[in-house]
């Protein structure tokens, strides 16, 4: 299918197959993984905010894929513990939070770590 704009189509066909399954993979800590990843992460930082994203969706047949619908997560993190702390140190304190899982369970984490204020 042609579009006048370069690029168009595809993007409102992505924008749709997006929309059409955001709920799913937007569950905030539902499934067994992402619930841990909740309770791992808030024994370990004390967060002031935290959101776990199941993206997993958006990567089925992919490389990595498991065929579980938990192999690909976001986490959204804020925490005094960062504080003063640089962007690959938080990074490396979530993933000593989650060491066992990253390497048995999770493909792909994305981290947003960020202190209080920032």
């Amino acid at each position: 299918m042609g579009s006048i704009v370069p690029g168009f189509h595809y993007a409102l066909v992505a924008w749709r197959t997006k929309a059409a399954i955001w709920g799913r993979m937007t569950d905030i800590a539902t499934g067994g993984i992402a619930a841990e990843i909740t309770r791992r992460l808030t024994a370990a930082l004390s967060p002031t905010r935290l959101e776990v994203v199941n993206e997993s969706a958006q990567h089925r047949g992919h490389l990595g894929d498991d065929g579980t619908g938990e192999s690909h997560f976001r986490v959204i993190v804020e925490s005094a513990a960062f504080a003063g702390q640089s962007r690959v140190a938080r990074q490396r304190m979530v993933n000593r939070a989650l060491a066992d899982l990253l390497a048995e369970r999770i493909h792909a984490l994305a981290i947003q770590a960020r202190a209080p204020g920032e």
